[in-house]
């Protein structure tokens, strides 16, 4: 089972592994990554491994069976063997806007509290689809409400809790259409500002900023009607 390193450390951009496996799609498993694998809205990670007399660019980074995580090559490719010990290199710009932006997400979910049906993280833009009947019709305020906590620069920290406690807590769970992993015994909480400047505790497995003033600040773009229940509310990077 690959581990996690971009759960302890999101900002980490390079990293030593050894290969375990091959998939039959001839991505390489290691046994340990920094790269995020798609999933929870935000895509794979991207970079490049190195190992004596090879190397291989990582176009995206997926989830695979028994837990572990396949590095897809940006074309096919011999890879090396089991046992080979890689260099991991991070395409760490990507992988920052990407961090920026899914923190961003987040607030844009405390802005607007309401139930989110769906959500994508971009490099410069992203949405969240949301259980809202009629559009906001103030866009400005929002956009207003949305760059203060950003502004406020507030710490983001982690925490785990037990699959009992998530589901003795329901609320905790802002996404209608995935639901949490569970099933390994424990679920990661993602918060956002502390004891009563603390705005958002939410389930999340991906890869934030520090702090919110990280992220810079942030425009909201179209609000698109996605059904008679739903609103697509963009954000972009407003820089």
């Amino acid at each position: 089972m690959t581990e996690p390193l971009y759960l302890r450390d999101a900002y980490a951009t390079e990293e030593t592994g050894t290969v375990i496996g091959h998939t039959p799609e001839g991505g390489l498993v290691l046994d340990r990554t920094i790269f995020y694998p798609t999933g929870g809205g935000q895509p794979g990670d991207s970079g490049r491994l190195t190992w004596p007399g090879g190397a291989m660019s990582v176009a995206t980074s997926v989830k695979a069976e028994q837990g572990n995580i396949a590095l897809v090559p940006a074309e096919p490719q011999p890879l090396p063997p089991v046992g080979t010990s890689v260099r991991q290199v991070l395409d760490g710009e990507r992988r920052h806007r990407l961090m920026r932006m899914h923190t961003a997400l987040h607030l844009l979910s405390v802005v607007i509290p309401l139930p989110v049906s769906g959500g994508a993280v971009g490099e410069v833009r992203s949405r969240l689809d949301f259980d809202m009947p009629e559009a906001p019709q103030d866009k400005q305020t929002l956009e207003a409400l949305l760059n203060q906590l950003v502004d406020s620069d507030l710490p983001v920290t982690e925490e785990w809790i037990t699959d009992a406690e998530l589901a003795a807590n329901p609320g905790l769970v802002k996404t209608m259409s995935v639901a949490p992993p569970t099933g390994a015994g424990q679920v990661r909480l993602v918060r956002i500002g502390q004891g009563r400047d603390q705005v958002d505790l939410q389930p999340c497995g991906g890869t934030h900023v520090a702090r919110t003033a990280e992220i810079g600040r942030l425009r909201l773009g179209k609000i698109e009607k996605k059904g008679r229940q739903n609103r697509r509310v963009y954000v972009h990077f407003d820089d």
